[in-house]
């Protein structure tokens, strides 16, 4: 069975109303302002919706950051070109990004919602997470990492609950392969340098990944594409930003034999 993985595509714009500049917001709109709208090209996501669609993998991944700072408007911009992906009869998988659940702001909120369900097709919720699905010989689940932080960090959380959800699932009978999917990466080699966009709360879960009891974590966040896997192709797979790199990832999974091999898709 064959995985199509992106991420982070960064879709920006001003903000959308004066309260913007009285939260973290502003620090979001200021970055894509100045730096990201410069980097991430919206038509390189257009030219990745293409390639799903023409090639038609058994899965299709995003794990996170459609936006640049969680607003309505930048939602629609970025829901609109995955729009066709969405209503393919693709199964499609999207896990929110940090930039995505930035503010506690209500239309911010229900914006993150509306895209959960509308990228599903209804069949998920944000409030549901985490989440378990079977596609084409493999089980998943889908765990929410983001949540909105302070105006200086970009952190990721791994709840106590959440972590206890994702140790029992990793404890059921290993019928076949099992998939995290999450935007934030679960291994950090360097947690100090990277303390102001790090995960907390995930320790349980990289035990599990050592003792193979979960094969492979699908994650973004981290823009270059980066790959942290055994020689069967375990471990973890960080997508990159699809817009930034005009890449993302083909994975070819065996269930039989729980291995996974990994391709660059240029677009």
């Amino acid at each position: 069975m064959k995985i199509v993985h992106f991420s982070d595509p960064h879709g920006g714009g001003p903000a959308e109303d004066w309260m913007a500049y009285f939260d973290k917001r502003w620090v979001g709109v200021f970055n894509y302002r100045f730096r990201r709208r410069f980097r991430h090209d919206l038509s390189k996501l257009e030219r990745a919706v293409e390639y799903i669609l023409s090639t038609r993998p058994d899965v299709a991944v995003c794990t996170g950051d459609l936006t640049s700072s969680g607003q309505p408007g930048e939602f629609e911009k970025v829901l609109a070109v995955l729009k066709p992906l969405a209503q393919s009869g693709i199964p499609f998988y999207y896990m929110p990004g940090n930039h995505d659940c930035y503010v506690t702001r209500k239309k911010c909120v229900e914006a993150v919602h509306h895209a959960v369900e509308f990228l599903s097709g209804g069949r998920d919720r944000f409030a549901d997470f985490p989440l378990i699905r079977r596609e084409a010989g493999v089980e998943m689940m889908l765990l929410n990492t983001s949540r909105p932080s302070n105006l200086l960090c970009s952190w990721g959380f791994v709840s106590k609950e959440d972590s206890e959800a994702v140790v029992k699932w990793s404890e059921t009978p290993h019928e076949m392969p099992k998939i995290l999917l999450s935007h934030y990466p679960m291994i950090e080699e360097h947690p100090v340098l990277r303390m102001r966009h790090r995960l907390f709360g995930q320790r349980k879960i990289v035990e599990k990944m050592r003792q193979g009891a979960i094969d492979l974590v699908l994650c973004g966040h981290v823009h270059r594409p980066r790959l942290k896997v055994d020689a069967a192709g375990r471990g973890e797979c960080c997508a990159g930003s699809v817009t930034r790199n005009a890449s993302m990832t083909e994975i070819t999974c065996d269930p039989a034999t729980r291995t996974f091999s990994f391709e660059q898709v240029k677009l």
